[in-house]
Parts: C-alpha cells; sequence; structure tokens
C-alpha cells in the first residue's frame, strides 16, 4: 500500500489537476449534472478516486484472496475459471405437465438448474379447488397440489443430475418433502439432492405477505428443515434468505444488504436456541440478492455483504467451520426496472445487471425475460434471458478472472461505504432487539416504504431518468406477444386433483394427517411425518391446514 509520503503527494498532486485541468474545463463547458449519487443511496459520487480514498485498506484482513477470509473477492478458490455460475432460469407453467416441457425445453437449450415457480394458491398454502384459488391457479407459476404433480413436474429428469432451487415460503417444508419423495422414488441417494429451497418466512411479513403461520411456528418449522437437512439432505441449501423482495420493494442497496443479513441473524439465533450447533446447519445457509442497474453500486454491495456475514458467523457465533461463514448467494436481476415501454430495452437492462452480478462473484443467477412487465415470459423471451448468461460467460472476459474490479480506488471505497451503512442500520436493529420486534413495530416496512415513496417522485418529476419512461419517449409502441394462462388450466387442475382423491387411501391419509397434526403439538421434527403425508398423497392444503390446525394462521398488521 502506499506510504503517507506517496498519498500526500497524490493529494497535491489531485489538487493541482483539479486547479489547472478541471475548473477550466467545467466553467468552459459544465458537467452533465451539479451532483453525481449512487443509484440508490444518495451517496455522493466523486469525480475522481485515488489511493487516498482506500488509504486505511489492509489487503489482508479487508480482502484477501478468494476462497479465504474475509470472502470479500469470492468464496472459492477458482470462482469462474474452475466452474462457471449456475445459470438458473426461473419457470413455472400452469400444469405441472406444461412446467416438466418448459423445464426440458431449458435443459435442452444450456441451461445447468432448474428453478421453480409456483403459484399463488400454493404459496399460500391452498389447493386449486379451494375457494380462495378462485383465478389464480397457474396465473403466477405452476400449481402443486400433491406428490402427483411434483412427480410430473421432473417426469424424466433425474433428480442426481440437476440442481433445482424452489422459490416457496410459508409451505416450503411441505414441497421440500414432496421433492424428497420424488427422489426416493428415483431411487435417487439423499445425499445427492442439491438444490434450495427459499423458506425466508420473515422477508413475506416484510414485503411479499405470502404468509401462513404466526412468526413463532414458522421459525419452529424452518429449524425443524435445518435439523433434517443437516443429518439427511447435506448437500441442499435449507434456505435462500432472501434480499431480493425486499430491493424490489423500494430498498436501498445498504438496506438490502442489512435487512437480508439480520434475517440471518434471527434464523441463527433461533437454529441455536432450538439447541442446533452453528456449524451444523451454517454451511447449508444461502442467500438471495437483486441486482440493479448501477454496475460498480451492485459489484460493492455483493463484496460487503460477504465480508460482513464472515464477520458475523465469525464474531457474533463463533463459528468454526470455513462455510459456515462463506455468503453464497443466487441473484436475480431485477424485475421492478423492467418497463412496458419499450421491451427492447429490457433485454440491455438485465444484460447489465447480469454482469454486476458475475463482477460480484454470485453462485447462480437467473436473468428475466425482456416481458415480463407485461406478461409471463414467452419462449422466445426465456431463450434470450439464457443466451444473456451463455454470451456473458463464453464471450465477454468477465468470467476470465477473479474479482476483476477488485483494487479499483471506486470500487474498494464504495464497499467500505456499503459495510459501513449496512453495518449502522444493523446496529439499530440490535437496538431495537433484532429483526422480529423490528417487523413487528413495522420499522422496517417504513423504512423501505419512505425509499421507494422518494424514488417514485424523483422518477414522475424527471430527477431519476428512466429510458422510454419520461425520457426518449416514442409515441407509437410495437405490439409485443404475451405469454397466456389458459383459462382451462384451472379446471384441468381441479380435474387432476379429484382422480388423486379418488386413488388414494383416504384412511391412511387421514392417519398421515393426523400424526403431522400431533408432531406439530408434541414438538418433533416435522419433517418425517411431512415425507410419510406426501407420499400417500395428501395434498398441498391438508397438509398446510393440519398444521393450520395447531399453529393457526397469520392475519397480518403487524407481529
Amino acid at each position: 500500500m502506499f506510504d503517507e509520503e506517496d498519498l500526500q503527494e497524490i493529494r497535491s498532486a489531485k489538487a493541482d489537476w483539479d486547479e489547472e485541468s478541471v475548473q477550466p474545463t467545467v466553467e468552459r463547458f459544465g458537467e452533465r449534472k451539479d451532483t453525481f449519487t449512487t443509484d440508490t443511496e444518495g451517496q455522493t459520487v466523486d469525480r475522481l478516486y485515488t489511493p487516498d480514498d482506500v488509504s486505511d485498506l489492509d489487503y489482508d484482513e479487508d480482502l484477501g484472496f478468494p476462497g479465504e477470509e474475509p470472502y470479500t473477492r469470492g468464496v472459492y478458490p477458482t470462482m469462474y475459471r474452475g466452474r462457471l455460475w449456475t445459470m438458473r432460469q426461473y419457470a413455472g407453467m400452469g400444469t405441472a405437465r406444461e412446467t416438466n416441457e418448459r423445464f426440458n425445453y431449458l435443459l435442452d437449450e444450456g441451461q445447468t438448474g432448474l428453478s421453480m415457480a409456483f403459484d399463488l394458491p400454493t404459496q399460500m398454502g391452498y389447493d386449486s379447488d379451494n375457494t380462495m384459488a378462485a383465478g389464480e391457479v397457474g396465473k403466477t407459476g405452476v400449481a402443486i397440489d400433491s406428490l402427483s404433480d411434483m412427480e410430473t413436474v421432473f417426469e424424466g429428469i433425474p433428480l442426481d443430475e440437476v440442481s433445482t432451487s424452489m422459490t416457496i415460503n410459508a409451505p416450503a417444508s411441505v414441497l421440500l418433502a414432496m421433492y424428497i419423495a420424488v427422489g426416493d422414488k428415483q431411487g435417487v441417494d439423499r445425499e445427492e439432492l442439491r438444490g434450495t429451497i427459499q423458506n425466508d418466512v420473515l422477508k413475506e411479513y416484510i414485503a411479499r405477505n405470502t404468509y401462513i403461520y404466526p412468526p413463532e411456528p414458522s421459525m419452529r418449522i424452518i429449524t425443524d428443515i435445518f435439523e433434517f437437512c443437516a443429518a439427511e439432505v447435506p448437500n441442499f441449501n435449507t434456505i435462500s434468505i432472501s434480499g431480493y423482495h425486499v430491493r424490489e420493494a423500494g430498498a436501498t442497496a445498504a438496506q438490502e444488504i442489512a435487512f437480508t443479513l439480520g434475517n440471518g441473524i434471527e434464523y441463527v439465533e433461533a437454529a441455536i436456541e432450538a439447541g442446533l450447533d452453528v456449524d451444523d446447519f451454517a454451511p447449508q445457509l444461502s442467500f438471495f440478492f437483486a441486482s440493479y442497474n448501477n454496475i460498480l453500486e451492485e459489484v460493492a454491495k455483493f463484496r460487503a455483504a460477504r465480508r460482513m456475514w464472515y464477520q458475523i458467523m465469525e464474531e457474533r457465533f463463533d463459528a468454526e467451520n470455513p462455510k459456515s461463514k462463506q455468503l453464497k448467494f443466487h441473484t436475480q436481476t431485477a424485475g421492478s426496472t423492467l418497463t412496458a415501454q419499450q421491451v427492447e430495452n429490457n433485454v440491455v437492462r438485465v444484460a447489465y445487471q447480469a454482469l454486476a452480478a458475475v463482477l460480484g462473484g454470485t453462485q447462480s443467477l437467473h436473468t428475466n425475460g425482456k416481458d415480463e412487465a407485461v406478461g409471463l415470459p414467452t419462449e422466445e423471451s426465456v431463450r434470450t434471458a439464457l443466451r444473456t448468461q451463455q454470451i456473458l460467460a463464453h464471450e465477454s472476459g468477465a468470467a476470465d478472472t477473479i474479482d476483476p474490479l477488485g483494487g479499483s480506488y471506486y470500487v474498494e471505497s464504495l464497499t467500505d461505504d456499503l459495510e459501513e451503512e449496512a453495518f449502522e442500520i444493523l446496529e439499530r436493529i440490535d437496538g431495537k432487539g433484532g429483526m422480529l420486534p423490528a417487523i413487528e413495530d413495522q420499522w422496517v416496512q417504513r423504512e423501505i416504504q419512505d425509499v421507494a415513496f422518494e424514488r417514485q417522485r424523483e422518477q414522475e418529476e424527471g430527477e431519476r431518468v428512466i429510458v422510454g419512461v419520461n425520457e426518449y419517449e416514442v409515441e407509437e409502441e410495437e405490439d409485443v406477444d404475451i405469454e397466456e394462462v389458459d383459462e382451462a388450466v384451472e379446471q384441468q387442475q381441479q380435474e387432476t386433483l379429484a382422480a388423486v382423491r379418488e386413488d388414494r387411501d383416504d384412511e391412511e391419509v387421514e392417519a398421515k394427517l393426523d400424526a403431522v397434526r400431533q408432531a406439530a403439538r408434541d414438538g418433533e421434527n416435522l419433517m418425517p411425518y411431512l415425507i410419510d403425508a406426501v407420499k400417500v398423497y395428501a395434498t398441498t392444503g391438508e397438509i398446510c391446514d393440519a398444521m393450520r390446525d395447531v399453529f393457526g394462521e397469520y392475519q397480518g398488521g403487524g407481529i
């Protein structure tokens, strides 16, 4: 690093440059804006960064080498030179059969991991024939009513050869049980099952609201999953602690880091309180972040989050296993940045966001389809989104060296700034007693809403340029092909469900549901009972109702 004498020379030279070159140029030509700031923080971006801006940086303590503490530069020693990130396109189409067809199409096109989207009734623990499901079956993803649907989704897809991510939260235990049951039926050893369940209920109370049970039993179910998978399914990530939805709701980059890691702290504390050793379950924790348009801010965000999680697990929880201290994460490009106007522009937005995720060291990536601001992505737009990742991997050079922006005066300075701000937010959360009380008090929600309101005001008043929306508009928009869910899907799914109920042994089903209820009352680990229940074709709604009978249902309006 530079010594004080070197830094003083740089400061002096920079002052001379500013006086002799910058100011005359600014006086003659001006600058685009009076003040430049980061995309979401409102932090001032200086005209130029030099070694003086990172003079406190200690390479060993703050950066280190990839695969070594504090993991700022990546969690694996060779990163993408050893293996590319998993290209995991999010998909779920109406019925299980349609989803199977889309999965096989994506695998044929070179996708390396599956990512499963569920319809709203499934996310809320309702069967497709429930009155609450009316009009929503198959609309936002696939309807999974029973093990029969899960078997159809993965027909012809060996579970020991793919990694599957399931974006499911409140009923995550039930869907994981079905996935394990499919693996059992395929003859796959449970240790060979790989993938992730989102399983992050805290962010549901914050941002999405697809919860079922009150927080306390919800946390109990999550710790049951941690315990069961550590013993039975050790290569499956038991939770994807999600900043994505927090960011999409309006959070800044620093808030996304802080609230995500704050939720992570809450889950770790709950598991330890339940009697689990931190190094038994922490290696199976994973994270999920958004990637937005400001490339360098996003790169710094990912690097800061990795370094912070290392510090949290090392200092707060005394973790000893290096894998317990590695923040591994999936990234999805930002849906809220996509515009219905000039949808072709979204291809460019997605490409830049994907670049930021890769430069930031993501472990897996989903790239959005250009048309997702107007409907479900078409097969063509899904292919273009996947090709975006493949071009990035094989043609751009971005994957050829590890942490290519490491050492950039600006990126290192911004990494430090984001880390500092995120830790300050975490201190405020600790002062409120942790994330649960902060959510209960609606403090987290208000913090996000305030930012979202301000960003919307900036857009409406033209302070924030959105290309094609408030600048560079066109008079006539081209028609966009929209993928539509056939209205007959709901009836088809209900007929499939009725056939499952007709063919199963109802007495056996009721016995297994009673066992779930009893395990819920007695505090036993629920996962073995859920697997038994799905194997006799008890439905998602029936199993969730059995747990509702014991745990109750959260009504919202504060925890």
